[in-house]
């Protein structure tokens, strides 16, 4: 399957259930809170990249891109936020994606989410947009398995989804790995460019012809978070380190190391993915 294939298939990727009812019992009180709607949200690829694809739809007619959560709800109203849950309820929140275990995924593209805010924060560039980059990095998988049948599903027998060698075995495989597909999806959205090109080039931060630095925070972030998914021992982060990437952002593997979350996706937040 080609590339442009892919992307011309219908993309409705899948929500966390308990996430959407959450939300769906916030919306529908007296007064819904706020701060509850953009953490939840924030939570849910899925839901974060619905709110942003609208946020940054001719409806609203900005000047410029959304590339937040918090910053599309200031602008776009809670009626909308709800219409859109709605909908992820009906269409979305309970489909199963053959090849992903979604409890794993969630968990595991929150983790890169927190690593990429925490990441940005330290290189002085927008946290609110990393964190956008990090929750949504990696949907490009789901549309690859949800579209691809017993190609994808062949290689996950041999480099399973989360592996830290996927994308250079998707390349490999396909001409395409994930990241491209979620930065095609994200221009066709009209995100912000620095989310497509951050997505484009999270494999390989320096094909690039600008060198974009939220690109180099994806790709520390992702490692990282692979590592933990893989159990990585000390001897085994140190040789996997993509020192190049780091040192261009100036931190070593100390530096990113001190950057994990304080509390990585777990308790009340696991609890959703179950």
């Amino acid at each position: 399957m080609q590339l442009s294939e892919l992307l011309a298939m219908p993309a409705a990727l899948p929500s966390i259930p308990k996430v959407v009812a959450l939300l769906m019992a916030e919306l529908n009180r007296e007064e819904p809170d706020l701060r509850t709607v953009n953490q939840l949200i924030n939570t849910d690829p899925g839901l974060a990249t619905r709110v942003l694809q609208l946020a940054n739809s001719a409806h609203f007619q900005l000047a410029g891109r959304i590339g937040s959560v918090s910053e599309a709800l200031a602008i776009m109203g809670l009626n909308h936020v709800k219409s859109l849950v709605s909908a992820a309820a009906l269409s979305g929140a309970f489909r199963a994606v053959p090849g992903i275990v979604m409890a794993q995924f969630w968990r595991y593209s929150l983790d890169v989410a927190k690593i990429s805010r925490a990441l940005a924060g330290n290189v002085r560039e927008n946290q609110g947009t990393a964190f956008t980059a990090g929750l949504i990095h990696c949907a490009g998988e789901l549309v690859m398995h949800l579209g691809m049948g017993p190609d994808i599903q062949s290689l996950d027998r041999t480099v399973p989804p989360l592996d830290m060698r996927r994308a250079r075995a998707e390349q490999r495989s396909f001409g395409f790995a994930w990241g491209e597909v979620g930065a095609g999806l994200c221009r066709s959205w009209n995100f912000p460019q620095q989310i497509v090109d951050a997505l484009q080039y999270q494999h390989a931060p320096f094909d690039n012809d600008a060198y974009e630095p939220l690109a180099g925070i994806l790709h520390l972030a992702t490692w990282r978070a692979r590592a933990r998914e893989a159990q990585l021992g000390e001897k085994e982060l140190a040789t996997s380190f993509p020192d190049v990437v780091g040192l261009t952002l100036g931190m070593d593997i100390d530096g990113v190391l001190q950057q994990d979350p304080i509390d990585w996706s777990s308790g009340s937040e696991a609890a959703m993915f179950a």
